[in-house]
């Protein structure tokens, strides 16, 4: 009896180990790391050490026969930026799982050389590179996902052959895929390369990894053909991503033997791809929840919805938008597709009419999408009673006509309603007005609707209200102001009348009011003042004045104001020097005067400067030197005098290539909202598929719209655009003096226009600096000398004109763009010669014709005529009578006697 009671007693002894808690070695390390976090981690500090066991400290497991600590998460606990110092946790040698993610690491400090470590967990840190992974031989999962790494995938990583899961998605990792690290990881089941650099051609040895079922290569740079063993020998392929990268072509025939997939996505960067999409005895094996085939050309004869998608009876997201579809709206998808939540076939070439089956509820979709394509006919009336759970409804852009069917207020779930850019005719419906109270977004404009906002409404959420391009008329309702909500009102270029009512000021979460196109008059109300989330304010084209805004108004987030073409007169409100955050500040063609002000100087933010065709005068103000963010300035039809100031070359978005300090916002309108999915395996993933509807943020990519003229014409800026134009126009003043040379050190500028002034003195040679430069006019001045011919070396030169001046000289040679400018860039100056003038620098032709002389020349000439003839008539005469008597003595004696007789009488007389 003794023999088995010790027995019991050893076995009871080494099954309770686990209440004996952890190692002594290992806690005394784990107090170490506190020590080293404690400065960075309040968590760690009032968690760590309460217990002796420190098996019991949260973020500890142990094996619970051995004592031995086996997973640490260490997630999210650092409140700070660290180095993670790796050799501390070398005493846990039984550890498994270790999970580093969500901290501020910058960098590891030794290697983890953890023998049994299976799953390393390091995503969110700020890691610039992949860190040792010697001695990790038994790793199966590595993620390393949203840190900084750079560079290539290390050739370390190809010595992890256990490995099944690799994340390295959201870096900025580049080059092409090494297939002699990637390939070897026979065992890889998850591959997770999304939001990278990579680039070149995918290696088709990746179709030799046959134990991947997750596949997301996700917005890279990759181009080429997609390999068809990537589809053709991965048979146990659940998920595979291939979007937003730069393939060119693909076949779904090699998909014939995979009978696991769940979601396939592939949206193209351009529309190079083109896709065999079936055969039409294809019948696919798999059973797809998820499919996005956009931004392609399908390559099927008839180009029309592929046909194996009516098998496809556990569809639930379908993308075909952009994909070059003809034929007929495709609605039996609809039917046959039961569970279908999106459906998005926008952007095609679609016709027809939209033939919905009456008598076919669909319960579940929540988003259909049949913009941009040639739909026309009327809206079927029942439509709302057909969808009656959608949560999104876009049909812009195509050929609807008839009125809005009043049915849409059926739809009770709606979010956002899209019927822009149509033939909509009739009166804004009330029953939409008295609809889903959830509807947030509303887009009316471009249509042919009329008559006045209805007085009544329940969208009591609507947050962003498009009536734009209409013909709505009448004062702007009370019926707006149960929608306390708005973000956003855009009711321009419509013939709305009568003031802005005060009560806009109710509407404080407002950021973006566009009222521009209308007859509204009268002053700015001091409502306004309410509003202190402006971000976006266009009251232009209006009747508004003579005062603008009210000085109790708010502007310190105010970043776009477009005032123009109103009656505003008297000098520029002083409450603009408020407007620090003002990027865009428009007051063009008002009747504004006085001197520009210098505190205009402190708006540091400002990028467009807009102030033509007022009645400012005095001197251009060299405080605008200070605007060094300014882009485009227009000051033209003034009455400023003066000097150009020399400073401006020191307005760097001017004087430098490419200068870009920071991006135009916009009020665009971008919302974005997550819809809901039913859950499957892969939904954490899918939530990235989830379609963006409606709009949102008031600072997305399209940029504000911005009037400018540029090559003797008006363009109109906008989005991204306005980071490469730049411009200033001067002309219509009274501006004298010569031209700063300083001016040609505008390096980065794209337009310049000084013409209609009295400018003197030579044009500058450092004009030849302008490289960047578009269009340059300096007609109608007063300038002289020759132009400097080095300007044939502005290659980007599109429009010149030195018109009307009183320069002299040859032309600069007809070369490069100089050979694109005809007379009128020369014309009015009669002392320039050469092409394309018709005078020429060098005489050629019959000699010139004597001059003719004048009276008093002609006079004296025949006087010399005269006195030449009476000399030589006398001095032949005298001759002749010499000959005669040299020749006859007798008449010879007798003409001397003659002479003595003569000169003896003349001797008596003198006596």
């Amino acid at each position: 009896m003794e023999v088995p009671l010790v027995l019991c007693l050893w076995i009871l002894l080494v099954l309770g180990g686990g209440c004996l808690g952890c190692l002594k070695e290992e806690k005394t390390a784990l107090v170490q790391i506190k020590a080293s976090w404690n400065d960075h981690s309040y968590a760690i500090r009032s968690r760590w050490g309460g217990e002796d066991d420190c098996c019991l400290w949260t973020e500890v497991t142990c094996d619970e026969h051995t004592g031995r600590v086996i997973e640490m998460d260490l997630s999210g606990l650092l409140d700070e930026k660290a180095i993670l110092n790796a050799t501390l946790f070398l005493p846990f040698e039984e550890l498994r799982s270790l999970n580093f993610g969500n901290n501020h690491f910058l960098d590891f400090q030794g290697t983890l050389k953890l023998s049994k470590l299976q799953h390393l967990v390091l995503d969110g840190n700020s890691f610039t590179r992949i860190p040792s992974l010697q001695g990790l031989s038994k790793l199966e999962e590595l993620s390393l996902r949203d840190n900084l790494l750079t560079g290539n995938i290390p050739q370390t990583i190809g010595v992890l052959t256990p490995l099944k899961i690799l994340n390295l998605g959201n870096n900025n990792l580049n080059g092409s895929l090494p297939p002699e690290v990637l390939c070897k990881l026979r065992n890889l089941e998850e591959l997770d390369l999304s939001n990278n650099r990579f680039e070149g051609n995918l290696p088709p040895c990746l179709g030799n990894l046959t134990s991947l079922h997750y596949l997301d290569l996700f917005s890279n740079d990759f181009k080429g053909e997609i390999p068809a063993s990537l589809f053709s020998n991965l048979n146990l392929l659940k998920f595979i991503s291939l979007s937003y990268n730069y393939f060119e072509g693909s076949s779904f025939t090699p998909l014939l033997n995979n009978s696991q997939l769940v979601v396939f996505d592939l949206v193209n960067y351009n529309k190079t791809l083109k896709v065999e999409i079936e055969n039409p005895t294809w019948f696919p094996p798999f059973h797809l929840e998820v499919f996005r085939l956009s931004n392609c050309s399908l390559s099927t004869p008839t180009k029309a919805v592929p046909s194996f998608l009516l098998n496809q009876h556990e569809l639930q997201m379908l993308d075909l938008s952009h994909s070059g579809m003809t034929g007929k709206v495709p609605t039996w998808l609809l039917v046959n597709n039961t569970a279908l939540e999106f459906l998005s076939i926008g952007s095609n070439i679609l016709t027809g009419p939209l033939d919905l089956q009456s008598n076919s509820t669909n319960l579940n979709l929540v988003l259909f999408d049949i913009s941009s394509n040639l739909i026309h006919g009327e809206v079927p009336p029942y439509i709302g009673s057909v969808l009656p759970n959608l949560h999104v409804l876009n049909m812009s852009g195509n050929a609807l006509q008839g009125y809005i069917p009043p049915s849409v207020d059926k739809m009770e779930e709606l979010r956002s309603l899209d019927l822009s850019f149509n033939n909509f005719s009739g009166p804004l419906p009330r029953s939409l007005f008295m609809g889903s109270s959830y509807l947030r977004v509303l887009i009316l404009s471009n249509n042919n609707l009329h008559g006045n906002i209805p007085k009544e409404s329940k969208l009591t959420g609507l947050g962003y209200l498009f009536l734009e391009n209409n013909n709505l008329s009448g004062e702007i309702s009370e019926g707006l102001l149960e929608s306390s909500s708005l973000e956003l009102l855009d009711i321009s270029n419509n013939s709305f009348s009568g003031v802005i009512p005060d009560w806009i000021g109710n509407f404080s979460l407002l950021t973006s009011l566009v009222l521009s196109r209308n007859s509204l008059e009268g002053e700015i109300p001091t409502g306004f003042c309410k509003l202190n989330k402006l971000l976006f304010l266009d009251l232009s084209e209006n009747k508004i004045g003579p005062a603008s805004i009210p000085p109790c108004a708010n502007l310190s987030t105010m970043k776009y104001l477009h005032l123009h073409s109103n009656e505003l007169t008297a000098l520029i409100p002083y409450v603009l020097s408020e407007a620090r955050s003002l990027i865009t500040l428009d007051l063009r063609d008002n009747k504004l005067s006085g001197t520009i002000p210098p505190w205009i100087s402190s708006l540091s933010n400002l990028r467009v400067l807009l102030l033509k065709g007022n009645r400012f005068q005095d001197s251009i103000p060299a405080h605008l030197c200070q605007l060094k963010k300014i882009r485009i300035m227009d000051l033209s039809h003034n009455n400023l005098s003066g000097s150009i100031p020399s400073c401006f070359n020191q307005i760097i978005t001017f004087g430098r290539k490419g200068a870009r300090e920071d991006k135009f916002g916009n009020v665009d309108y971008v919302w974005a909202a997550n819809l809901s999915l039913s859950t499957y395996s892969y939904e954490e993933e899918l939530s990235r598929f989830r379609f963006l509807f409606g709009v949102g943020d008031a600072e997305s990519d399209e940029g504000d719209v911005v009037e400018f003229i540029s090559k003797s014409r008006s363009e109109s800026y906008a989005g991204s655009i306005l980071h490469f134009m730049s411009g200033m126009d001067l002309s219509d003043n009274k501006l004298t003096g010569p031209i700063p040379r300083e001016m040609g050190y505008l390096s980065g500028i794209h337009t310049i226009n000084l013409s209609h002034n009295h400018f003197s003195g030579p044009i500058p040679e450092t004009f030849s600096n302008l490289k960047e430069v578009e269009s340059l006019d300096i007609s109608y001045n007063e300038l002289t000398g020759q132009i400097p011919p080095q300007l044939i070396e502005l290659n980007n030169l599109a429009v010149f004109s030195v018109a009307h001046n009183n320069l002299s000289g040859k032309t600069p040679e007809m070369k490069f763009q100089f050979m694109t400018f005809d007379q009128s860039s020369y014309e009015g100056n009669p002392l320039l010669c050469g092409l394309p003038l018709e005078r020429s620098c060098t005489p050629t032709g019959p000699p010139p014709a004597t001059p003719p002389t004048s009276e008093k020349e002609e006079i004296g000439l025949w006087k010399a005529i005269f006195l030449w003839s009476f000399v030589g008539s006398y001095g032949v005469a005298f001759l002749g009578i010499a000959a005669f008597l040299y020749l006859s003595s007798y008449y010879r004696e007798l003409l001397f006697d003659f002479i003595e007789a003569h000169v003896s009488f003349l001797r008596l007389r003198t006596w």
